[in-house]
């Protein structure tokens, strides 16, 4: 027997979509870009697809529907959900909606060590960022008025409303750091590092 299948964003979001019709690999892959799921879901790497769907099958959670073989593409298999994959995904899903997950991305841990950096050159990259933040804040935005235009329920736009509301906070408070560094309200030096370092330098 198959050990358990550890949840994953992507091993979620493929019992979602199965859950809607029997897809082949390449299927999913095309709906998750379609429905704008690669906004929070890395596919990337084909390969980590293939694995999860690998894996999902091993487990029982998906099963084979049927091999389509065509002219114009190689063998695809198709996929559908089970009912254990139907029980699996309810059972995942509450529990990333209800716990909060300690998680470690990569800017945190970088402004944890902005003193690295001369205040300066914080700047320059922090002004960097802000661009880009901005960016990202006016095409959700865009996205947003697109889906509503269409007269989709809510619902399915939680996620984008989400990202929305994370970017737009993100982005408030990069502002007010680069306004402080720009101000000088910002500032430090080795000096004023070394005075606060109680250990031998």
């Amino acid at each position: 027997m198959s050990a358990p299948v550890r949840s994953s964003p992507l091993a979620l979001t493929v019992l979602a979509l199965l859950h809607t019709r029997p897809l082949h690999p390449y299927g999913i892959q095309r709906l998750i870009k379609e429905w704008g799921k690669e906004q929070v879901v890395n596919v990337e790497q084909r390969a980590s697809l293939y694995r999860t769907i690998d894996r999902l099958n091993a487990a029982g959670l998906i099963a084979v529907r049927q091999t389509e073989r065509g002219s114009q593409y190689p063998e695809r298999t198709v996929y559908e959900v089970t009912e254990a994959g139907r029980e699996t995904a309810r059972t995942w899903l509450r529990a990333m909606l209800a716990a909060p997950k300690r998680e470690f991305p990569e800017f945190p841990a970088a402004v944890s060590n902005a003193m690295l950096l001369p205040p300066a050159e914080l700047l320059e990259v922090l002004e960097e960022r802000l661009r880009e933040l901005e960016k990202d804040l006016a095409g959700l935005d865009a996205g947003l008025g697109e889906e509503g235009a269409m007269g989709l329920p809510r619902v399915t736009m939680l996620e984008t409303e989400y990202l929305r509301a994370v970017t737009a906070a993100e982005t408030g408070w990069v502002r007010s750091v680069v306004d402080d560094l720009r101000a000088g309200r910002l500032t430090w030096s080795e000096e004023m590092l070394a005075a606060f370092d109680g250990g031998d330098r």
